[in-house]
């Protein structure tokens, strides 16, 4: 489906007039579905192909330590879209729709006037959809994308180019990956089947690679690529146990890359950086003020030189996923504190992970009784209040260090400080909200396909 063209955005276009119009950069987001942070060769895997990324990586500006304000797929576009944390949005549970009178980036885009679009997978909602002047669901991605230059116009333009790669369920990929290619996490167990599984999870990557090329390709046609800034993110991690859908770095760290206008070549950027902060720093670069309703700030001035400071702390947040869930967590540069509520239920894990091969040789495992300890974590119930790693000597997060009588003083205080992000970004205590599960948590059975009704407790 294509709508062309918003009254507003032709009113915007009328006010702000085209000198200001041409003087500002173009903007291209490309967010991945499902890909986890370290699954590119220029994160250091060392056999997935992605070439095109590799090299928009050594061109720009690369974040090595970028997280995502939540591990689920529509919740976390909402977030990244609205400048806000999922549960300040009311869409922090997965599938449901942006409230109404929520507005996202492309309106304010739009309205400074940017000839906006939305490309292939929305999951925001109709509410979300309307906010963008032109939007089309097709797969031909370069002719779709010249069809978008094309009405832009002499317009800036800003485009968000949602993938369905790597997204569940697998198969249709061209195959360019093997087993001997496949580097398993120890909370998974190494079968044949686990390892063909994540074979066509890494053939989707390497696809989606190839599909950012042909958009690339486009713009150094047209001319366009100097003018545009382009950035490449995934809205959660892999779509593997203990990856999507949990708080561990698996689920909430992500890629992100941004080159093109104005960016310092082959910076790597070591601070911490959350998602947070996107919105206010497109805004930024297109000129607009930022809304004082938005938490994050822009970084813009760090992608523009790769100068610190970052930030202290980022945050996150799990909630219903298939399985109700209210977790939190803070993670600093090298520790992580998450917060379970649900402490007497084993993880709440998303219905397209564990209808998989991986899960399914996972929970095989356990039957017998052959689960390491590191594959029997996902398991764990009842679950401790808190989890605390030290993500430097335990990357994996498998080491729970809350009840290490050195690390007392360091837990109070980020759990303080955790609490007053809770309380400055109006979130509720898990009392206050609940959805009954759809999915059984040890069998990964779905029993129904709605969304069960919100329960709010007064």
């Amino acid at each position: 489906m294509i709508r062309l063209i918003r009254p507003a955005a032709l009113l915007a276009l009328a006010l702000c007039g085209d000198a200001l119009a041409d003087s500002r950069p173009n903007i291209l987001v490309f967010i991945a579905d499902d890909a986890g942070w370290d699954d590119f060769g220029t994160y250091g895997h060392p056999s997935i192909q992605t070439p095109t990324l590799d090299a928009l990586a050594q061109s720009g500006w690369t974040a090595d330590n970028a997280f995502l304000t939540t591990p689920q797929c529509s919740p976390s576009r909402i977030s990244i879209l609205s400048g806000l944390y999922a549960h300040q949005t009311g869409a922090e549970d997965l599938h449901v729709p942006l409230p109404a009178g929520h507005r996202l980036l492309p309106d304010y885009l739009s309205e400074s006037g940017y000839f906006t679009g939305l490309m292939q997978k929305s999951h925001l909602g109709p509410e979300g959809d309307r906010q963008f002047d032109w939007r089309h669901d097709g797969t031909h991605f370069r002719a779709d994308f010249s069809t978008f230059l094309d009405a832009a116009g002499d317009r800036p333009f800003f485009l968000w180019v949602g993938f369905r790669d790597p997204h569940r369920s697998y198969g249709d990929a061209p195959e360019r990956h093997s087993a001997e290619d496949v580097r398993l996490p120890p909370t998974v167990v190494d079968t044949p089947e686990t390892r063909a599984d994540y074979v066509d999870y890494y053939d989707e990557i390497a696809r989606m690679d190839g599909s950012i090329a042909s958009f690339l390709k486009e713009l150094d046609e047209r001319g366009q690529r100097d003018d545009t800034i382009v950035l490449f993110l995934s809205d959660n991690g892999s779509p593997m146990p203990r990856a999507k859908g949990t708080l561990y770095d698996a689920g909430i760290k992500t890629p992100l890359i941004v080159a093109g206008h104005g960016v310092t070549t082959g910076t790597r950027y070591q601070p911490l950086v959350s998602v947070i902060d996107l919105a206010p720093t497109l805004l930024d670069w297109a000129g607009v003020d930022v809304p004082e309703n938005m938490p994050g700030r822009s970084i813009a001035g760090s992608v523009a030189d790769g100068v610190p400071p970052g930030r202290d702390f980022v945050f996150s947040e799990r909630n219903w996923h298939n399985a109700d869930e209210h977790m939190r967590s803070i993670r600093g540069p090298r520790y992580k504190l998450i917060w379970n509520n649900y402490v007497h239920l084993p993880h709440g894990t998303a219905a397209d992970i564990t209808s998989s091969p991986t899960w399914q040789a996972l929970r095989q495992a356990r039957d017998r009784g052959e689960l390491t300890k590191a594959q029997a974590l996902l398991f764990m119930a009842p679950r401790p209040r808190i989890e605390f790693y030290d993500v430097i000597n335990d990357p994996h997060e498998l080491d729970n260090l809350a009840a290490d009588p050195a690390h007392r003083e360091r837990i109070q205080q980020m759990m303080a400080r955790l609490e007053q992000w809770m309380a400055e970004t109006g979130d509720a205590p898990p009392e206050h909200r609940r959805r009954d599960d759809n999915i059984d948590r040890l069998t990964g059975v779905k029993f129904t396909r709605r969304n069960p009704p919100f329960i709010e407790e007064n």
